[in-house]
């Protein structure tokens, strides 16, 4: 016999032209076999000369298609009869890890081709090959071959098929492939143009002035053109948002360029296979308007990732920009049918351009910051999610973990691999709900996993709690600050206990109160709180978290008893009668809660120096006081109150920093230098404490999670400064540090649970 070698190949090994690519090596090396899906690997039967398998196995992982991403390589020497040829097998399924791929943008020589009056996919809107093309969002079921997505509904014409099974081209075994016979069709829904035509009437529509939902690979957006001022306020007053940063789509890279700053290391991820929205600076030069992202230095942008996004650019009279922003019902999910546009984003829009290719599983964009030169994370979606998280040791399980109210994700663990989902959105909107439940099926089902332990958040009202008890599987609760820290751990692959800063919004505290200013001493066995800001009383509920002027009243009548009248008026927060009744509503307790929250700490900085009391969406407050910090540069800071120990708990005295803070904003000192000096000394605290605890817990690491992390200049500050003083400090990367990362500490949580 022979000598033949069994080969595996984990990772993203599927839907990425692997066996097609395995058929190739194998016969430029003159080797025999097989190669097929067994659902959690990649197969292959190698058989020949020992030499050739050699140089097959360095070339298979040298050479592997881009979009692939081998995660381990198994091989063992097996007795089998010979094999007279090398070929592509009917794939089975196995047990065992899954990888599925994410959506993956159009590539280069797919753009080629749909601009080529030569080519037969001449202007095809569902151009695709084995290196691009839908993913995630059309499966139905493992492996990932045509009849199990949504494009067996579109029998290949003999063209098409042709091309599917022959060897030689780049379409060989692209389950989506298709061209303007065999196809998915465009239309506009509840009108008669289709095709070409539905197109052709949507471009003109765009350039008339009007606003568009259009269907694209995970849900639909909401686009318009980007320099056509009236269509964008029509746009803000359609969807109530009056000012959070629209989403831009550009034409090229050169258009990017053109508008704003871009970075050499950025481009290759602007113009890759997953082409998120990236933050990128403005040019003071750019003729896009202000009302793009009022009061905000930088823009959202993104390339065209589909063959109907690129189609939608061409032609001389096209912009070079369009808002794609999400379409959603602001906190609903992104609508990925016809009749959830129709029924939720048909006011928003002149017209909806629809196609017959059906979405299972929404993907919405993905959108990162960057910070030192890398990726940073705001929203985990399409591109990236479901690709798994691989943490170190020999865990055991399958477990959930739901994730948060706001921004949510869930993370499915399967042993040692923990699958973030694709972001949904904010829980307080039933329509969310319903997609959570609907997406933790299938995606449970995609990756055969049969639930043993489910996490979910501490809080006793969330929604999130109440669909993981819908579920009937075994249910622990773990603190909101505690899974931000484990995510953190997790992302950086670390088991060892760390000093975790946790800073955020609010989360329910073990006690029973408010936190969100937080330093907890976390392990995978759990956490002690160690460190916290200090506490204040945050009157008004919901809207407290809206209003920051809510909690700056209550502050300032606690920090100056004497002269809160006058002061709140000078600072003009509220009327002298909300000042009362915010009054009454502290001194006795009625809606109203102790808090460390660090999010709303910022809120109530903001209002005292008159940047923003009132937030139009999650965050506007922080954001605006850090650009009024970023515009300050450097400052004196002077000196830093000591933290001190408060019901056995290190408390920073972030309390006398906001007196400090409306001493000086009422002696007349610069709002941008007061921003700036807020931000210092803050890290300045967090740092002075970790170094104290470093003493007391013999512990020199640190992680920094939760969504004011999200702040690059806070970050940058505490991050520098503990580097410099000796510390290791973890951070996010590719996970956010908001709550659409926290499900993967939940996961974790659960999974360390199982195997306890």
């Amino acid at each position: 016999m022979r000598e033949t070698d069994l080969i595996r190949v984990y990772g993203i090994v599927q839907g990425v032209g692997f066996r097609p690519f395995t058929d190739r090596l194998a016969r430029r090396f003159s080797l025999c076999g097989s190669v097929a899906n067994k659902g959690s690997y990649v197969e292959i039967h190698l058989q020949g000369d020992s030499a050739a398998r050699r140089e097959f196995l360095i070339a298979l992982e040298k050479e592997a298609p881009p979009r692939s991403a081998i995660l381990r390589v198994d091989v063992t020497p097996v007795q089998e009869p010979e094999f007279d040829s090398f070929r592509i097998i009917e794939s089975e399924k196995e047990c065992g890890a899954i990888f599925v791929s994410p959506d993956i943008a159009t590539c280069p020589l797919c753009k080629q081709e749909l601009f080529d009056p030569a080519n037969r996919r001449y202007l095809h809107p569902f151009i695709n090959c084995t290196a691009c093309g839908p993913r995630l969002t059309i499966l139905e079921a493992m492996p990932y071959d045509r009849e199990r997505t949504t494009m067996k509904e579109f029998p290949m014409c003999p063209e098409c098929a042709g091309e599917y099974t022959s060897s030689e081209s780049r379409r060989y075994d692209a389950q989506p492939v298709c061209c303007n016979d065999c196809g998915p069709e465009l239309y506009l829904v509840g009108r008669e143009e289709r095709g070409t035509e539905a197109l052709r009437v949507a471009k003109e529509s765009i350039l008339n002035g009007k606003i568009i939902a259009v269907k694209g690979i995970g849900g639909f957006h909401l686009c318009c053109n980007a320099f056509d001022k009236e269509a964008v306020m029509r746009l803000r007053s359609l969807k109530r948002r009056p000012v959070k940063p629209f989403a831009l789509m550009m034409k090229d890279l050169a258009t990017i360029e053109k508008h704003c700053v871009i970075s050499e290391h950025l481009t290759g991820l602007l113009d890759g296979h997953q082409k998120p929205i990236i933050l990128l600076e403005k040019k003071a030069q750019s003729l896009l308007p202000e009302e793009l992202a009022p009061g905000n230095p930088k823009l959202g942008c993104m390339l065209p990732y589909t063959p109907l996004h690129l189609l939608l650019f061409h032609g001389e009279d096209m912009p070079e920009a369009l808002v794609m922003t999400s379409g959603n019902v602001s906190g609903a999910p992104i609508c990925r049918s016809d009749e959830d546009a129709v029924a939720e984003i048909s006011s928003f829009c002149d017209l909806i351009l629809s196609h017959s290719r059906k979405i299972l599983l929404r993907a919405d964009d993905s959108v990162m910051d960057t910070f030192r030169g890398e990726p940073y994370m705001i929203r985990r979606s399409r591109g990236y999610a479901p690709l798994p998280k691989m943490l170190s040791g020999n865990w055991k399980g399958q477990v959930l973990g739901i994730g948060g109210e706001l921004k949510n994700t869930f993370c499915l663990g399967h042993d040692s691999l923990f699958y973030p989902s694709p972001y949904l959105g904010d829980m307080e909107d039933l329509r969310t709900v319903n997609a959570l439940q609907e997406s933790v099926v299938r995606m449970e089902s995609l990756l055969e996993i049969k639930l043993q332990l489910i996490a979910c958040d501490l809080h006793p009202l969330y929604h999130t709690t109440e669909v993981a008890e819908s579920l009937g599987i075994p249910l622990i609760k773990i603190q909101h600050h505690y899974a931000h820290i484990l995510s953190c751990m997790a992302e950086n692959d670390f088991s060892e206990p760390v000093i975790g800063v946790s800073f955020d919004g609010t989360g329910y505290g073990s006690d029973g109160t408010i936190w969100g200013g937080e330093i907890l001493y976390s392990s995978l066995d759990g956490f002690e709180r160690v460190g916290k800001i200090s506490p204040f009383l945050q009157a008004g509920g919901d809207a407290s978290a809206k209003e920051g002027w809510r909690i700056a009243v209550p502050m300032i009548q606690e920090l100056f008893p004497e002269h809160a009248a006058e002061i709140v008026e000078k600072l003009n927060l509220c009327t002298e009668q909300e000042r009362k009744v915010l009054s009454v509503m502290a001194a006795r307790r009625l809606n109203t809660v102790v808090s460390t929250s660090s999010g709303r700490l910022f809120d109530a900085v903001s209002a005292i120096l008159g940047i923003c009391s009132r937030s139009s969406f999650e965050g506007e407050a922080a954001m605006k006081l850090q650009f009024f910090a970023e515009s300050a540069g450097t400052v004196s800071v002077g000196n830093l109150p000591a933290p001190e120990m408060q019901d056995e708990v290190l408390t920073m005295r972030t309390d006398l920093l906001v007196k400090e803070l409306i001493e000086r904003r009422l002696s007349g000192e610069s709002t941008g230098i007061l921003a700036r000096i807020f931000h210092e000394k803050l890290a300045l605290m967090i740092v002075e404490t970790c170094r104290i605890l470093r003493k007391r817990l013999e512990c020199n690491i640190c992680a920094l999670s939760g969504g004011v992390f999200q702040n690059t200049l806070l970050l940058e500050s505490v991050m520098s400064r503990l580097e410099q003083d000796g510390f290791r400090v973890l951070r996010h990367h590719l996970i956010p540090p908001n709550d659409g990362g926290i499900a993967l500490g939940q996961a974790v949580a659960a999974m360390k649970k199982l195997n306890s």
